[in-house]
């Protein structure tokens, strides 16, 4: 401790004030306390110390560095008050403390460097030694910052123009490889969590070394972090751009790809790396590890064992489809749903026979919807069966009262999808039932089509429902046949009643040189045909777009059509008019 007079000299010290400094006591007498401390090392510490030497400020504290004579460095905590705060005490003086303050030193070395330990062990993953989930944020926010220091030189700091472009030549920018184990969980089950945790410091040893020796640094420093479980990141701060990261990807997985071997045990593991790299302006934390996360996922859907780079425009489709999905089940209660009706014509005489409803949404965002922009989003959050119940009732209605409006023409049937969910999930037979009574309309003007792969896989209740709608006398199609299983001994089993041909084999119905078909596709349909016929089933063509198409067709034995040939999906007032009007021939 030390007395200080209002200019900032010592009047009188103690010894262990000396000690900490490497002088005598009576040497600091009439010393610049200032210089003594290195207070006036910069302005806010200086400013702050000569405040309470001239009373308007109450208090002054600061930890900093201090460099003893012999050489070693310490952490002093000083701190200053004016000796009026000992007023009152015994063997103070109020002349002698006028103008005084007190001020003292402590060496906080040892709490410092307990301080560092502590710090390092929250900051720090202590399978891997690597810097954790909260350090890692901690420094991409620090590297998210941009203040005029880190401005590169020539640009302006007031102007963001260049760090914005994300051009790579003007700006600071940032890169982040999000990684994560392939297969990971299979070592942890089979080998054990001890074998787990030395698999992942190895691997945490290659990301090190990969992150240290790939690519141009650029002065940017390289961070390898353990985020948890098997994922890791690596953050490159002042990235060179996108080509960078991607060298980086390249190399990790190539390092990864080298087998570990861990006590005796010869293990391979391969990873997925999603990559991102932008400029820091306009760049959240939030925002970086969200397009991180994303990418990672495409890189594990596309194949994994690769890396794949963040795509703005799949971001923007799979922000679409996140969009669908969330207003997908209140857009059945709001009425967004409508049904168009596609003609199926006989190939004999171009008569309509029945018709497909296919559903359309009239999304308040995105407009008019075809059910491929909605359909597989329906099946996998299960509102497919709220959806699917809504269309089948609704268009049994419709069919009914085409029925009841034109009584001397033969009743169209009508044909509704049905997803393979709907079977699993809802009991559609029951539904169908209530529908069909609901309506009046009679069972075999229902034909229920579900796709080839749907049915030819299935067993058990899908096979019991089909088989009890068969019963009612519903009819059962297999849509897109010839492009799933065609399982032939399945399809010899399945109470089926309709083969509904893939429009593909349509489409290659080709004149290779302008005057003889292709002998190939049609030889394809016509023994699928026949086979459907031997089998007592009735065959549908899909998407005959051609007169010459329909001739081959009907050539060939096919049942029934339907395509723009003959029309496109109507609204049901246009099918009213189609009733009773004669052959439609193209």
């Amino acid at each position: 401790m030390a007395v200080v007079d209002h200019e900032g000299l010592v009047v009188t010290a103690n010894e262990a004030l000396g000690n900490l400094l490497g002088l005598p006591a009576t040497a600091l007498t009439s010393q610049s306390a200032a210089d003594l401390l290195d207070l006036a090392a910069d302005g806010r510490t200086w400013h702050a110390y000569r405040e309470v030497l001239h009373g308007r400020r109450a208090r002054f504290r600061r930890t900093h560095r201090l460099r003893h004579p012999d050489g070693r460095a310490l952490w002093a905590e000083v701190t200053v008050v004016p000796m009026s705060a000992c007023e009152g005490r015994e063997g103070c003086s109020p002349d002698e403390e006028a103008g005084r303050v007190l001020l003292s030193v402590s060496d906080v070395s040892d709490r410092r460097e307990l301080q560092k330990r502590l710090r390092h062990l929250q900051m720090h993953d202590p399978v891997t030694r690597l810097p954790n989930r909260t350090l890692f944020f901690e420094r991409l926010s620090a590297a998210l910052e941009v203040p005029a220091s880190r401005t590169p030189a020539g640009e302006d700091p007031e102007d963001g123009s260049a760090a914005g472009e994300g051009d790579g030549l003007g700006g600071l920018r940032v890169g982040l490889c999000y990684l994560d184990l392939d297969g990971f969980k299979a070592v942890n089950d089979t080998m054990g969590h001890r074998t787990g945790d030395r698999l992942l410091a190895a691997v945490a040893a290659r990301l090190a070394k990969c992150a240290a020796q790939v690519g141009p640094h650029r002065g940017g420093a390289r961070l390898v972090a353990r985020l948890g479980g098997d994922e890791f990141a690596i953050l490159v701060e002042d990235s060179a751009g996108t080509r960078q990261l991607t060298d980086l990807a390249c190399a990790v997985l190539a390092a990864l790809q080298q087998p570990f071997d861990l006590a005796g045990q010869r293990i391979s593991v391969s990873a997925s790396i999603g990559v991102v790299e932008r400029p820091v302006a306009g760049t959240s934390a939030t925002g970086l590890m969200q397009a991180a996360d994303t990418t990672l996922y495409w890189a594990k859907a596309d194949g994994k064992s690769r890396w794949t780079v963040f795509d703005p425009e799949r971001n923007a489709h799979r922000m679409t489809r996140q969009t669908l999905s969330s207003t997908l089940r209140p857009a059945v209660e709001r009425g967004e749903f409508t049904i168009e009706y596609q003609p199926l014509v006989g190939m004999a005489d171009g008569v309509v026979r029945g018709v497909e409803a296919l559903v359309r949404w009239n999304h308040p965002q995105f407009g008019m919807l075809s059910p491929n922009r909605f359909v597989a989003i329906a099946e996998e959050d299960g509102s497919i069966v709220q959806l699917g119940r809504w269309v089948l009732q609704s268009a049994c209605r419709q069919a009914r009262r085409w029925q009841l409006e034109h009584p001397a023409n033969p009743p169209l049937f009508i044909s509704v999808n049905v997803a393979v969910r709907q079977v699993w999930d809802s009991d559609l037979v029951t539904d169908v039932a209530e529908i069909l009574a609901e309506t009046g309309l009679d069972p075999s003007l229902l034909q229920l089509e579900l796709t080839e792969s749907a049915v030819m896989g299935s067993a058990g209740r899908p096979i019991q429902a089909l088989q009890s709608l068969s019963d009612m006398g519903v009819r059962i199609a297999i849509d897109d046949f010839g492009t799933g299983y065609s399982n032939l001994a399945y399809l010899s089993r399945l109470p089926v009643s309709v083969l509904k041909l893939d429009g593909s084999f349509v489409r290659g119905f080709r004149y290779d040189d302008g005057a003889h078909p292709s002998p190939a596709d049609e030889t394809i349909v016509e023994a699928m045909v026949q086979l459907a016929h031997r089998l007592g089933l009735t065959v549908t063509a899909e998407c005959v777009e051609t007169a010459g198409q329909a001739e081959r067709l009907r050539r060939i034995g096919c049942d029934t059509g339907q395509g723009w040939l003959y029309s496109r999906a109507v609204a049901p007032e246009r099918i009213a008019e189609l009733i009773g009007t004669g052959p439609l021939r193209g």
